[in-house]
């Protein structure tokens, strides 16, 4: 089940958040949420959903302009599983709700950033959804053991 997030979630959120930061392969963030930092996050963005599973939060996404003003209406969104739930298209669902949301919320375009090139799992999910690949950034990413890899940024009109 895909809902809101509510503020009894947060502690598992920051857990399956800081998961993914200290994985140090996909997200850009390095220093992970605590109590109070992560309950500011997720409070900030547009929306916030979890993927509930027997009542435990196993994933979760965020949703925010992509930028400000005359391009406030393209969306930006991470995605966060659980490392023991991957692998059961729970990420699949978070797109797929990320997407309606957005739409939802009046964004016309939902833009990734910084897909990781070695992330095969995630760029084959966001093409098979219908994700356009913008080209590659060289080294636009380094990786928690300090080489850097090429990251490719992926859009999808609403």
């Amino acid at each position: 089940m895909i809902r809101t997030y509510e503020p009894r979630d947060l502690a598992r959120m920051i857990e399956v958040w800081n998961e993914v930061v200290a994985d140090g392969v996909a997200f850009p963030q390095e220093e992970p949420l605590n109590e109070e930092t992560g309950a500011a996050f997720f409070a900030a963005q547009s929306h916030c959903g979890v993927a509930e599973e027997d009542g435990r939060v196993v994933g979760l996404y965020i949703l925010h302009p992509n930028n400000v003003g005359r391009c406030g209406h393209i969306a930006n969104a991470s995605y966060a599983v659980s490392s023991r739930c991957r692998g059961q298209h729970i990420g699949e669902r978070l797109v797929k709700d990320s997407l309606e949301k957005a739409k939802e919320l009046g964004f016309r375009i939902l833009q990734f950033n910084a897909v990781v090139e070695s992330n095969r799992a995630a760029r084959h999910l966001y093409e098979r959804l219908g994700f356009v690949p913008l080209g590659v950034i060289p080294g636009g990413f380094r990786m928690k053991d300090g080489h850097y890899e090429n990251i490719c940024p992926y859009y999808r009109v609403l």
